[in-house]
């Protein structure tokens, strides 16, 4: 899961699943549309969402590599 925050909501953390994101744009606003075609506005910008989505990926991943 990555974590992101509503916007206007900074202090409450939503964890969501990078696996169910379909696209991130910035209108200007940052909007996640998912899979299920459900949008989620958030305070992040499009660059540090792809880079969390980054970040997990890589760490199952490594986690994957280094189970051998």
């Amino acid at each position: 899961m990555i974590v992101v925050h509503r916007l206007g909501q900074p202090a409450d953390p939503l964890h969501l699943n990078p696996d169910l994101i379909a696209t991130i744009e910035a209108h200007p606003d940052t909007v996640v549309t998912l899979t299920t075609g459900a949008h989620m506005v958030v305070d992040e910008r499009p660059e540090e969402v792809a880079e969390a989505v980054l970040r997990y990926r890589s760490a199952i991943v490594a986690a994957a590599l280094a189970r051998d």
